[in-house]
């Protein structure tokens, strides 16, 4: 199949998948489309809850592994769409709708590029793709769940909106639940123990603290309190302050690492981690993935947000078409001519190092 019938057929599933509603582990119906693509092309499949996955034709055990990921998953619309977010429109070249971007040109341009490869014999690496669920929920049958029942993976490329740059490393996320505490009190009465003055200090270190390793590739980690919550009634000075802290980890540190500095060295009466598995992920800009994409123009940079990368022990390199600042924005949309390079550029990559 040449490039041209792959790019049409890939748009036509780009187009049912987001005229079908797929909200983190409600994506019954776009993993019955994808289904519907193997089964055309006579692709042999398996299915784990959501999650939709398969093998190059040869696949050979004593070859090491190539992962191609993205979900299929999206975020609820906004309330700012002016288009209707299940309606896949096309204008002046945009292909509207909600998941377009995020990320469903890229795991259309992918499985289409598996598709290219799948029965040809003697490749370098075995493949397997995974459409994979829950990616925006980081739920617990997402990818996550498919790496003990996939080959063991040895690469992997993660299909996100990065323009077909190389982003060769991904920030980690840590999510902290901290508390200050006070004297409980009437607010009528003097009170030098109020919890919510005590926090002021806090928010203060918060601000201003740094961390001491910075990354090549990603810069500092950035610590942000993002929420705040405390007190019930007017008159009543609370006996605690509730705050989230939202961390992002480079690849200096490990997410350990943070939670040991952030508990001796923050001034909070406790401060938790909700989850340590959303590592930071990276790979070696030597390693042939990347110098194969450096060889066909593209650019290395270190990517701030967060991907099933996280889940990945793996390198693994995110790659895809789109744009990430168009991700969860209202008549959120795609070029159909980034979908249409994307697949092009995906099946010239592979051929550097297949």
């Amino acid at each position: 199949m040449n490039h041209t019938e792959l790019t049409d057929k890939a748009i036509a599933l780009l187009k049912k998948l987001i005229e079908t509603p797929s909200f983190s582990s409600e994506e019954e119906g776009t993993a019955t489309h994808i289904e519907d693509w193997f089964q055309e092309h006579e692709i042999p499949f398996k299915r784990t809850n959501n999650n939709i996955w398969a093998t190059n034709l040869h696949f050979d055990e004593k070859k090491p592994t190539l992962l191609l990921n993205s979900h299929h998953d999206t975020v609820k619309p906004n309330n700012g769409y002016t288009k209707n977010p299940f309606e896949a429109i096309v204008e002046n070249g945009k292909l509207y709708g909600l998941g377009s971007n995020d990320a469903g040109g890229c795991l259309v341009s992918l499985i289409a590029t598996f598709t290219y490869f799948y029965k040809q014999p003697d490749l370098n690496y075995n493949l397997v793709i995974v459409a994979s669920a829950e990616e925006e929920s980081s739920g617990e049958n997402g990818l996550n769940s498919m790496l003990s029942i996939i080959p063991k993976v040895a690469v992997a490329i993660v299909g996100e909106p990065t323009l077909m740059q190389l982003a060769i490393a991904e920030k980690g996320l840590l999510v902290f639940d901290a508390s200050v505490t006070g004297t409980p009190s009437h607010a009528a009465h003097p009170n030098t123990d109020n919890a919510i003055y005590n926090t002021i200090d806090v928010l203060q270190w918060f601000q201003a603290y740094t961390f001491e390793k910075t990354s090549a590739v990603l810069g500092e980690v950035k610590m942000t309190v993002t929420q705040i919550n405390a007190g019930k009634q007017h008159n009543a000075v609370p006996a605690n302050v509730h705050l989230v802290v939202d961390v992002r980890v480079n690849d200096a540190y490990t997410n350990k690492e943070i939670v040991d500095i952030l508990q001796q060295e923050a001034p909070c009466t406790e401060i938790i981690p909700r989850s340590l598995r959303l590592n930071s992920s990276s790979i070696p800009e030597k390693h042939p993935l990347v110098q194969a994409g450096i060889a066909l123009g593209r650019k290395t940079y270190g990517s701030p947000t967060l991907s099933d990368q996280a889940v990945l022990s793996c390198p693994s390199l995110k790659l895809g078409p789109g744009d990430s600042t168009r991700s969860h924005t209202a008549d959120e949309f795609i070029y159909v001519a980034e979908i249409e390079e994307g697949i092009q550029i995906y099946i010239e990559l592979l051929k550097k190092i297949l």
